[in-house]
């Protein structure tokens, strides 16, 4: 893995933005952004795009889509003690949530917070009850809640999750948070750098929303925003071999995935045909998804007068939590595919994709 790659995921993975505070990724984006498309646009909700103008005015629009917001929690209520109540912000599994350490971003200043986890010892005798998030208190070591107060913590706040992104002993793959989904902004900036001196026989809009992780909400006003001819979604997506069956849905190291169907979109039968043959054509691994998640490509495909759609997938281990695992084989495949796609990608594929 090329060093300038590693420092890419490394930094966007470390960065701390869960929906509705996604100012640290955006300000990332715009930085990295510069001088590889026209200009840069921030609007609405706080999404970001970056626009490349093809010299044909008549081309079709190309949109792609990352998102930028991770999955955390709002405070929701500050006790006595100085203790904190949450509410998820996005999809937990309520018992990865427990006996880690997040940071409590506030006005003025972010802190080291911990979720409690009732000891063993005093669940001797007792039988632990089936939590929800919010039932597990967030401990900051305020003595009150006039303390916290202080420190400037108020309701809304957010809390993120906090860790080191690191290699595997064998260099083949990453233990990350949020990967889902900075993978989809670390790829559309490869896909930049990869054709910022080609010619393109179409208007690229491409860049990351905000939201997605509580209900696509930034992807329909960018859609509306730039009236895409064809939209692909960038997105992570939970691999489901780690138990070992083979025939699980999602196996690492076996290519970028090449989604189906979800419960908010069936792909658009000519987007399947145009990512398949690319893949063959070029010799990049990929696999079939069934998921049982949604992206953004849900929200596009429904916009306007219905925007055939798909989503170049990564498959990772354990997402939605503090730690994640992908392999970087895969998110290579998936980066050399969406550099493919923009590459290939004019009014003559447009018509084939449209007609079947």
């Amino acid at each position: 893995m090329e060093e300038k790659l590693w420092n890419r995921i490394k930094e966007l993975t470390e960065l701390q933005a869960i929906s509705n505070h996604e100012n640290n990724v955006r300000e990332y984006l715009a930085d990295k952004m510069e001088g590889l498309v026209d200009s840069i646009e921030t609007f609405g909700l706080g999404n970001i795009y970056g626009i490349r103008k093809s010299a044909n005015q008549d081309a079709p629009t190309l949109m792609v889509a990352a998102h930028m917001d991770e999955v955390g929690f709002m405070v929701a209520k500050i006790h006595e003690n100085g203790t904190i109540s949450v509410v998820p912000i996005g999809g937990w599994n309520p018992y990865a949530v427990s006996a880690q350490r997040y940071t409590l971003q506030t006005e003025k200043g972010d802190y080291p917070i911990i979720s409690g986890a009732v000891s063993p010892h005093l669940l001797r005798g007792s039988k632990a009850a089936s939590i929800k998030p919010e039932d597990v208190r967030f401990d900051a070591g305020f003595e009150s809640a006039e303390e916290a107060a202080e420190y400037g913590v108020r309701l809304g706040d957010s809390i993120v999750p906090l860790t080191e992104t690191i290699l595997t002993a064998n260099k083949q793959s990453i233990m990350s948070k949020a990967i889902d989904n900075r993978y989809g902004c670390a790829v559309i900036l490869d896909a930049l750098e990869n054709t910022v001196d080609e010619a393109l026989n179409h208007h690229l809009v491409i860049g990351a929303n905000v939201q997605e992780e509580v209900g696509l909400r930034g992807a329909r006003g960018a859609v509306h925003r730039y009236q895409p001819d064809l939209f692909f979604a960038v997105d992570c997506s939970p691999a489901g071999d780690a138990e070992g069956d083979k025939k699980a849905e999602g196996q690492l190291g076996q290519g970028f995935l090449l989604r189906m169907q979800d419960p908010g979109m069936l792909t658009h039968r000519g987007m399947i045909e145009f990512l398949r043959d690319t893949a063959e054509d070029c010799k990049i691994p990929y696999q079939y998804y069934f998921s049982k998640g949604g992206t953004d490509a849900g929200a596009a495909h429904l916009m306007n007068e219905g925007i055939p759609s798909a989503v170049i997938g990564l498959p990772a281990r354990y997402i939605h939590g503090h730690q994640a695992l992908f392999r970087i084989s895969d998110y290579e495949a998936a980066s050399e595919m969406l550099t493919q796609v923009i590459r290939r990608f004019d009014r003559t594929t447009f018509e084939t994709i449209i007609n079947k």
